[in-house]
């Protein structure tokens, strides 16, 4: 068995973030010695962008955010699924992440991150989703660590509370969709959504884990959603960030 170099590291609060490499095109991205990623899977991350951006295929200039870049198969998927018109912006954390998709992951990809279509932000999505203009975008999606099965009981938790998803209604156009990776299905998240407003439903992609993403729709005209769903939320900002998580750069792979 060949075994693995490690590519380039980052000091994080959380541990040190490692890009390895074994071969020519196998790939792992951990943190403290963690899996959070690994090039030999991607189903549910190519699902999750397809589920947002196929039916924004014939729309003349859709726009598109992303939260979280890992190794870029989202952002690769989501390219592939939109007009040339369209607009990507990616919000990453970690700086050092953008760079080695630009770099040594960029054949994985085809360049996804260096498309002229794309826009990568150094930033907490949380926040660029708070900083939104109301109907900025067309599709959010939120390819973060874990997702949102740990925030079960947390309705206030910045990405995944019921305030965070008010935001992300509102950021999105009529007829937008909210897509959202986790590593397990948890139907005190989904109920969270279908209050906020969206129309909501889950799917499971396959691949080699029971990964799932949450599909949610804005109602495509005023006056159709739940009475009280979808309003801004009356708090400022996006909350404090959590502690003791890793970055949001890819998700665990046990």
């Amino acid at each position: 068995m060949i075994p693995w170099t490690v590519l380039d590291r980052v000091a994080t609060p959380e541990g040190e973030l490692q890009l390895r490499q074994r071969g020519a095109r196998e790939f792992l991205i951990t943190i403290a010695g963690r899996v959070l990623m690994t090039s030999s899977e991607r189903t549910s991350e190519e699902a999750l962008a397809r589920l947002a951006c196929e039916p924004l295929a014939r729309r003349k200039a859709p726009a598109v955010l992303i939260g979280g870049l890992g190794m870029a198969y989202t952002v690769r998927a989501a390219l592939d699924a939109l007009p040339a018109t369209a607009s990507v912006t990616v919000a990453e954390l970690t700086p050092q992440v953008l760079t080695w998709c630009r770099g040594p992951l960029a054949p994985l990809t085809a360049g996804a991150v260096i498309d002229r279509r794309v826009r990568a932000v150094i930033s907490d999505v949380a926040d660029v989703i708070a900083r939104a203009r109301p109907g900025q975008y067309h599709a959010i999606i939120l390819d973060l660590y874990e997702g949102p099965h740990a925030a079960a009981q947390r309705p206030h938790d910045p990405l995944y509370g019921r305030e965070a998803l008010a935001r992300a209604h509102a950021a999105l156009a009529p007829g937008g969709v909210l897509t959202v990776w986790t590593e397990e299905s948890n139907l005190a998240f989904k109920r969270r959504m279908l209050e906020t407003g969206f129309a909501t439903r889950v799917q499971h992609p396959g691949g080699s884990r029971a990964y799932a993403v949450y599909v949610g729709q804005k109602a495509e005209a005023e006056g159709t959603e739940k009475a009280g769903a979808g309003r801004r939320p009356t708090s400022q900002g996006a909350g404090p960030r959590r502690q003791g998580s890793p970055p949001r750069t890819g998700r665990a792979r046990r």
